[in-house]
């Protein structure tokens, strides 16, 4: 079958960054058959500037046309509608590499334009709403012209290549399958620390904060990964409704067991002095889940600090202090699977030392760029690895309390250095 893949955005950053790179990896190898891809822009074009600017060279040209039009005018979706000239026995696939706002207004024209037969899948980038209320919103606009089944909300972790892994990890290894509860594990924690600072990205930032831009998407599902059931005979269709009872299970957030920071250049980045936009962000969680019953699972994530790292540490209960006691999933960078052991040293003494055994993949080991994996699926209609609806407003359910309190007071807001670590923010005077 054909793929028509329409990206609205073509010339913006996630594009020239992420999609057409992976496009051209896909095309290449042959992995999906053929694709034509059209770009979307309010302005004129040239295809090989853009390609040269993205690629480095023009390899996609005949694979690459740009439409041009007023996103803002409805009449201007039927001209789309012609040029795409969408067969029955093709499929499209409609990138929005667009802000929010400017998405749901596009998918309105494009259900008004007749758009939105079963062929047509959306694609849509987080954020998905901005707390509990909008996302609902959004979801029942989107609804009105397009079933759930069309919908891929993509967040790009859960295509990651170790994010996968932690489904095969758990599932395929007795040892763990058999010690994956709160009797042997104490507690968990995920971390999405990054050394940048928002570099120019002030105006999203603003919107966004930490909260909406890592931790509700990221690393809730992360979460959702190391707590759900695993499917029988690793059924990958049935990871979202995995992945959805799991969060449904966590208790709703209490901003007496988080906490929010903001380094201290911020606001003179984002020229708001009275910026109240969090950059860091911690809190705890427990799960009404028997198996998890009192295991605290604490999600940090924040921008400026002392070193980059997303990761997810298991803490297994100790039977005396000088037992090891760690496994850490590490999903960037460096992707791999961590194991603290207790050793005996070599020589002639009876003195002990903690070792670390390791899996890391080859360093000649092509892993696929997670849009790479997204961009697949979405052509070949698997979508364990994309968001449900439902997921979407449960991770929202669990936060909107710490959002609520934190609207009402201001003064929870730390401030930190650049260069921080997380451990110099929780335990600050």
């Amino acid at each position: 079958m054909k793929t028509k893949l329409l990206i609205f955005g073509i010339t913006g950053d996630l594009s020239t960054r992420k999609l057409l790179p992976a496009l051209r990896k896909i095309i290449q190898a042959e992995t999906v058959g053929d694709v034509e891809i059209i770009g979307v822009s309010r302005r004129d074009v040239d295809t090989k500037e853009l390609l040269q600017s993205s690629l480095g060279n023009t390899d996609l040209e005949k694979n690459v046309r740009i439409f041009t039009m007023d996103l803002a005018r409805a009449e201007e979706y039927e001209r789309l509608r012609e040029s795409v000239d969408l067969n029955e026995d093709e499929q499209l696939l409609v990138y929005l590499s667009v802000p929010p706002q400017s998405a749901a207004q596009i998918v309105d024209f494009l259900g008004e334009a007749k758009m939105n037969t079963s062929n047509v899948k959306l694609l849509f980038e987080k954020p998905f709403g901005v707390d509990l209320l909008s996302a609902q919103e959004v979801i029942a606009r989107t609804a009105r012209y397009y079933q759930e089944e069309q919908i891929y909300r993509i967040d790009h972790y859960l295509a990651k290549e170790m994010a996968q892994n932690i489904v095969a990890l758990r599932g395929g290894n007795a040892l763990f399958n058999h010690v994956w509860n709160g009797e042997a594990i104490e507690s968990m924690e995920l971390v999405a620390l990054e050394e940048i600072t928002i570099e120019g990205r002030a105006q999203f930032y603003e919107q966004a904060g930490a909260l909406r831009d890592v931790l509700q998407g990221h690393l809730m599902q992360l979460l959702a990964l190391v707590l759900m059931d695993i499917p029988g005979r690793f059924d990958w269709d049935k990871l979202p409704s995995s992945r959805l009872a799991a969060l449904e299970q966590l208790q709703p957030a209490s901003s007496q067991k988080a906490v929010r920071a903001q380094y201290d250049s911020y606001r003179n980045e984002a020229n708001n002095s009275g910026s109240m936009v969090e950059t860091f962000v911690s809190v705890e969680l427990e799960s009404t889940d028997e198996r998890w019953k009192n295991v605290p699972f604490t999600l940090t994530t924040g921008k400026a600090l002392n070193k980059k790292s997303t990761e997810v540490r298991i803490n297994f209960r100790k039977f005396h202090d000088a037992q090891s006691n760690c496994l850490i999933l590490r999903i960037q960078p460096n992707e791999g699977v961590e194991i603290e052991l207790f050793t005996k040293k070599p020589g002639y003494e009876r003195e002990f030392e903690t070792r670390k055994l390791a899996f890391n993949y080859p360093e000649d080991t092509q892993l696929p760029d997670a849009y790479e994996q997204v961009l697949v699926d979405a052509i070949r209609s698997r979508k364990s690895l994309f968001t449900s609806s439902d997921e979407v407003l449960a991770s929202w359910r669990v936060l909107q309390p710490l959002q609520a309190a934190w609207e009402m007071d201001d003064s929870s807001l730390k401030t930190y250095a650049v260069g921080a670590s997380v451990d110099d923010i929780l335990f600050q005077h």
